[in-house]
C-alpha cells in the first residue's frame, strides 16, 4: 500500500505525511468493509478496494469519519435505550442540557465557589453497575472489554485490554478517554516540559492534540458531571526513568501552567461507559502483529445525544485556537480558527480493528520514535513505519 501510494501524483512525498495517507487508506478498507454488514460478498470488498485506489486522501477522511460516527451513533442510541428506557428526561431537553455546558465553558482546573445553579443538570438513568452495563452491551453488540492482567510474558505488561465476545474487522472497539489539549495548551498539561516522565496514559493525534487518559482511569459507576481533574502532583511525583541535570533544570524552569477562572463546570458524560478503556491497550510482544489501530474522530458537538457517552472534554473550550507547526514547536496564527459555517467538534480518538477479533487481547503499535531510548519491553511491529511516523 505504501508503494503504491508513493507513486500516485494525489498523494504527499513527504514521509510522516505518507504514512498517515496509509492509515486513512486502511481505515477506509477497514470501516467501509465492516459498514456493509455480515452479509456483505467478496464482490463487496473488491468494489471498495478500487474506490480506495481511486478517491483522494481527503474524501477517505471523510468516509471513514462517515463510518465511525455512523457505528458511534448506533452505540449511544443502544446504550440510551439501556439506561433511559424512557428516551426522554421530562425535566430537562438534550438542547437545554448542552446549552447549560456550554455556558459553564468545559473549563478543567479545579476550583470552588462555584454556583450548583449554573452546572450542567444531571439526568437520570437506571442504576446499573458498570460492570451490569457492559454485560448489557455484549447482549446486543456481541463483545464488550474486560481489563485484567496481560497474557505478555513480560514483568512491566501490566493490566491488559481484552475482548470478551467477537467482533468483525472495521469495527469501533473502544474510545480513549480522558482530556484532551490542543497545542496551544500544551504547557497546561500535568507535568509539562517531561509529561510523559510519569504518566503512561497520552497519545498524539497526527494533527498534534494531546489526549490525557489518566484522569479518567477506570471511569466510574454513575452518569455524573465530569471536569477532567487529576488529584496527582506531577512536579513531585518520581520519573518513570532517571533525569538527567538538564531535564531536571528544564522541568524546574517550565513548571505546568494552572488554569485560572470560577467557572469549572465540566460536562455529563456517562463514566460507565464499556468502551471508554482505549488507554489500556498493550503493544503486542515480539512475533505478535497488532489487531487494532488508531484512528482519529472528530465528534461534532452538535449531536447533543450522544454527548454524554463520549468520554472526553477539551480543555480551555469548545472555540478552536489556530496554531501553525515550525519543527517541534507550534506558534498561534493570525487566521481565524473556524471557518463559517463549521460546526464545534471534539478531536478524540477510537481504536479499529484490523481484521476479526475474538476473546483475546487487543493489541497495538505504538510506533515509538527510533530516536529516543525505547523501553526493554518495546519491539517494532515495522521499523519503517516507526521511521515515517516521526520523520
Amino acid at each position: 500500500a505504501i508503494k503504491t501510494l508513493a507513486k500516485s501524483p494525489s498523494f504527499a512525498r513527504d514521509p510522516r505525511h505518507l504514512q498517515f495517507d496509509a492509515d486513512v487508506n486502511r481505515l477506509f478498507l477497514y470501516t467501509s468493509y465492516n459498514r456493509l454488514g455480515k452479509h456483505s460478498e467478496e464482490k463487496d470488498a473488491e468494489e471498495i478496494i478500487e474506490l480506495a485506489s481511486k478517491a483522494s486522501v481527503t474524501d477517505q477522511q471523510k468516509q471513514v469519519q462517515q463510518n465511525v460516527h455512523y457505528q458511534l451513533k448506533h452505540i449511544c442510541k443502544s446504550m440510551d435505550s439501556i439506561l433511559r428506557p424512557d428516551t426522554k428526561d421530562p425535566s430537562q431537553s438534550p438542547s437545554d442540557a448542552y446549552n447549560n455546558s456550554r455556558r459553564s465553558g468545559l473549563s478543567l482546573a479545579v476550583g470552588t465557589g462555584v454556583a450548583a445553579a449554573n452546572k450542567p443538570a444531571v439526568p437520570a438513568t437506571r442504576p446499573l453497575t458498570r460492570t451490569e452495563l457492559s454485560n448489557k452491551f455484549r447482549d446486543q453488540f456481541g463483545y464488550t472489554l474486560d481489563i485484567k492482567p496481560s497474557l505478555i510474558p513480560h514483568k512491566d505488561a501490566g493490566q491488559g485490554l481484552f475482548l470478551s465476545g467477537e467482533a468483525n474487522v472495521g469495527a469501533v472497539l473502544a474510545i480513549y478517554p480522558g482530556v484532551i489539549y490542543s497545542p496551544a495548551y500544551y504547557r497546561y498539561i500535568p507535568g509539562y516540559p517531561r509529561i510523559d516522565a510519569c504518566n503512561s496514559y497520552l497519545i498524539t493525534r497526527y494533527d498534534g492534540t494531546i489526549i490525557n487518559a489518566k484522569p479518567w482511569h477506570l471511569g466510574g459507576e454513575t452518569r455524573e458531571v465530569w471536569d477532567g481533574s487529576d488529584p496527582v502532583d506531577y512536579n513531585t511525583t518520581p520519573p518513570k526513568s532517571p533525569e538527567s541535570n538538564s531535564d531536571r533544570a528544564w522541568r524546574m524552569l517550565n513548571k505546568p501552567l494552572q488554569k485560572s477562572g470560577c467557572e469549572n463546570f465540566g460536562d455529563v458524560l456517562e463514566r460507565r461507559n464499556p468502551l471508554a478503556f482505549g488507554h489500556f491497550v498493550n503493544h503486542p510482544p515480539g512475533g505478535s502483529a497488532p489487531n487494532v489501530m488508531i484512528c482519529p474522530y472528530d465528534f461534532p458537538l452538535t449531536e447533543k445525544d450522544m454527548r454524554a457517552y463520549i468520554p472526553n472534554i477539551a480543555f480551555g473550550g469548545e472555540e478552536p485556537v489556530t496554531m501553525k507547526r515550525f519543527g517541534s514547536f507550534w506558534f498561534k496564527s493570525r487566521a481565524p480558527g473556524k471557518q463559517t459555517g463549521e460546526s464545534p467538534v471534539l478531536r478524540t480518538l477510537v481504536l479499529v480493528s484490523t481484521r476479526s477479533v475474538c476473546d483475546e487481547e487487543l493489541f497495538l503499535n505504538y510506533r515509538y520514535s527510533s530516536s529516543k531510548g525505547r523501553p526493554e519491553w518495546y519491539t517494532p511491529v515495522d521499523e519503517e513505519e516507526d521511521k515515517r511516523r516521526w520523520s
